[in-house]
């Protein structure tokens, strides 16, 4: 995967096309939700059971490949997400690529339920550089339950990233990848063992204390939460204490959710340390969206304001059962 080059015009052309045909943006959960919920399941390349590796790999185009993972959620309200990423992921390419943020970026998708009660409670793509990464993120289906407890399994999103995902950036250069979860609720309270062999196929035996599993993924990822104004959780106080205490100052709260591809850009362009917040602002001006970098510049004003991040400090962990709860 990685391979070719992304064109506007294709992406475009493809658009207009299903508009004109009648064919939804996302397809796939418009035809799975025409049939009965027992059947419902991920589309295959997004299913993580039994995947060894998601990879992120160096290629001729892309000699200086850069992961981004960008998973979301996708129960009740939170599913408008995706869709205003699949409309802006041009904007967000170019932000990156044209504006020099990175040389060469690769972008992985996913989707995050509840393992308690989803039917699909976690899907992930593949890295891609080409018009293939519009695709994928239109197959991510479109769930819209959740368990309703303030709770989803992001944790498990995150075990599949720390365990299943190899990238050269890391391995070739020792650079860190990047890993944004969308979502508006909390971790669930243990990572348990038997949702990561029925889910991703892992024989584990032990429940994980979902904390151990952000330190370890922090050690080859950039990992940052962003808490979308897309429902009532958005002011609740133990969302946002809660996640500081996991990242940190990588906990994003966006007060207008049209300005997650934005605020994505952004954040890479001040950590690559290419733009400082400022420049950052005017070359979302200058791509026409004026109006999103004023929740831009509120959800990254204060990043240097926030408390350290437990992620930071780093743990020498080789296996699931090394961050096993007792």
């Amino acid at each position: 995967m990685g391979h070719g080059k992304w064109d506007d015009n294709a992406y475009a052309a493809a658009k207009t096309f299903r508009a004109a045909k009648g064919i939804a943006d996302f397809g796939y959960t418009a035809s799975i939700k025409s049939a009965p919920s027992s059947s419902w399941k991920a589309a295959p390349s997004l299913d993580p059971l039994n995947v060894e590796y998601r990879e992120c790999r160096d290629s001729p185009d892309h000699a200086d490949s850069t992961p981004i993972a960008v998973l979301f959620d996708v129960t009740g309200s939170m599913g408008a997400v995706p869709r205003i990423m699949q409309g802006k992921l041009g904007k967000l390419h170019g932000l990156l690529q044209r504006k020099g943020y990175l040389a060469d970026p690769q972008l992985m998708f996913g989707g995050i339920g509840d393992a308690d009660s989803d039917r699909v409670p976690l899907q992930v793509g593949q890295f891609e550089s080409d018009n293939r990464m519009d695709e994928q993120l239109r197959d991510i289906f479109l769930e819209g339950n959740g368990g309703g407890q303030k709770s989803e399994s992001y944790e498990l999103a995150a075990y599949f990233v720390a365990r299943h995902v190899v990238t050269d950036a890391w391995q070739k250069r020792g650079r860190k990848g990047y890993l944004f979860i969308i979502g508006d609720e909390l971790n669930k309270p243990r990572l348990e063992a038997k949702h990561i062999r029925r889910i991703i196929g892992d024989d584990v035996k032990q429940d994980i204390d979902p904390v151990s599993v952000y330190r370890e993924l922090a050690l080859k990822w950039n990992v940052y939460f962003i808490l979308p104004n897309q429902s009532s959780y958005f002011n609740d106080d133990s969302i946002g204490d809660h996640w500081r205490t996991i990242l940190g100052q990588n906990f994003l709260k966006l007060d207008d959710p049209g300005a997650v591809c934005e605020l994505i850009a952004a954040t890479i362009g001040m950590e690559e340390r290419v733009v400082d917040l400022d420049q950052a602002l005017v070359d979302l001006a200058e791509i026409g969206s004026v109006a999103e970098s004023k929740a831009v510049g509120k959800a990254l004003v204060a990043v240097g304001n926030a408390a350290r991040p437990v992620v930071a400090a780093p743990l020498g962990i080789d296996g699931p059962d090394d961050v096993a709860l007792s």
